[in-house]
C-alpha cells in the first residue's frame, strides 16, 4: 500500500508540473498576437516567440490575426438624392495593427465595421444621383475608405480598401436602363451603317472620278500619239515625194516621159468621187490629144 500511495503521488505531482509548465509557458507563432491579463488587467501583448506567463495570475485575454482580413457584407438598401432605392453590396479588406486596441477598443469589431460600412455608404449615395451612383463607383470606394479607416483608429483596425462588389437597382430601373442601352446601341449600329454608306458612296465617286480620268488621259495619249504617227507618215510621205521629184529633176527627163506621167495623172484623177477635177492648162492639150486619138481609133475600128 504504501508503494502505491508512492506511486500515485509521484503521478499527481507529474501532472501538476505538466499543467504548471502549460500554464507558464506559451509560444505565439507567426502573423499572431497575444493579449494578456494579470488579475484581470491588461497586461502586455506577446508577439511572435516565446514567452512566460505567471500561472493563476496571467491568462491570454483575446488571440488576435495580424494578417489582413477580408469581410463580404450583405446588400444594404441605400436611399439616392432621386429618390431611387437600391441594394449595394460591399467588401472591406482591413487590419489589426493595435491588438489592445482591437481588445478593449470596442465589442464585436467586425459588427461594428458592417454598421459603420451601411451608415457611411447611405450618406455617401444619399448625396448622389442615380447615374452618378452608377458612374462612381471610384469616388464612392475612396470616400468609404477614407472615413471608415479613420473611424476604426481608435479600435486599432486599418482599413486598406472598400470595393463597392454590387449594385442592384430596382426592376424597372433596370428594365428601362436595358431598354435606354438597347436604343443607344441601335442608334451607334445605324451610325455606323449610315457611315459606312457614305464612305462606300464616296470611295465609289473617288473611283469613278479617277477611272474618268484615267480614260480621258489614255485617250489623249492615244489621240495624241496616232496624230503624231499620222503627222509622221505624211512627213515621210513629202519627203520621199521630195526625193523623188529631186530625182527626177536631176535626171532632167526628156517630154515623153513628162507627157507619160501626164496620162497616169489623169488615170488617177479619173477613177476617184470627186465630181469636178480642176486640170492644169499643161495637162489640158494633152487630155484633148488623148480624146483625139480615142476618137480616131473608135472611127478605124467602125470601118
Amino acid at each position: 500500500m504504501d508503494n502505491l500511495g508512492l506511486i500515485v503521488t509521484l503521478v499527481f505531482a507529474v501532472l501538476f508540473v505538466v499543467c504548471l509548465i502549460a500554464l507558464t509557458i506559451r509560444i505565439v507563432p507567426q502573423s499572431k498576437a497575444y493579449v494578456v491579463e494579470r488579475i484581470g488587467a491588461y497586461n502586455r501583448t506577446c508577439n511572435v516567440g516565446l514567452h512566460i506567463l505567471i500561472p493563476f495570475l496571467d491568462r491570454v485575454a483575446n488571440k488576435v490575426s495580424l494578417k489582413e482580413q477580408v469581410v463580404d457584407f450583405a446588400p444594404q438598401p441605400v436611399i439616392t438624392k432621386d429618390n431611387v432605392t437600391m441594394q449595394i453590396d460591399t467588401v472591406v479588406y482591413y487590419q489589426i495593427t493595435d491588438p489592445r486596441l482591437f481588445t478593449y477598443g470596442v465589442d464585436r469589431p467586425i459588427n461594428a465595421i458592417e454598421n459603420l460600412t451601411a451608415t457611411t455608404l447611405r450618406n455617401i449615395i444619399g448625396d448622389l444621383e442615380l447615374d452618378e451612383t452608377l458612374t462612381s463607383r471610384d469616388i464612392i470606394n475612396s470616400r468609404m475608405r477614407s472615413i471608415l479607416d479613420e473611424a476604426t483608429d481608435p479600435w486599432g483596425i486599418k482599413v486598406h480598401r472598400v470595393e463597392v462588389k454590387n449594385i442592384i437597382p430596382p426592376r424597372d430601373i433596370q428594365e428601362a436602363m436595358e431598354k435606354q442601352m438597347r436604343a443607344e446601341r441601335e442608334r451607334r449600329e445605324a451610325i455606323l451603317q449610315a457611315e459606312g454608306k457614305k464612305t462606300a458612296a464616296i470611295l465609289n465617286a473617288e473611283g469613278d472620278k479617277q477611272s474618268t480620268i484615267l480614260r480621258a488621259e489614255a485617250e489623249k495619249e492615244a489621240a495624241i500619239a496616232k496624230a503624231e504617227g499620222q503627222a509622221e507618215a505624211l512627213r515621210l510621205v513629202y519627203e520621199a515625194q521630195a526625193k523623188g521629184i529631186t530625182y527626177i529633176n536631176e535626171a532632167n527627163p526628156d517630154s515623153a516621159y513628162v507627157t507619160l506621167q501626164g496620162f497616169k495623172a489623169l488615170e488617177t484623177l479619173s477613177k476617184g468621187e470627186a465630181t469636178k477635177i480642176i486640170i492644169p492648162s499643161e495637162l489640158q492639150g494633152l487630155a484633148g490629144l488623148a480624146t483625139t486619138l480615142q476618137e480616131v481609133m473608135k472611127d478605124k475600128n467602125k470601118q
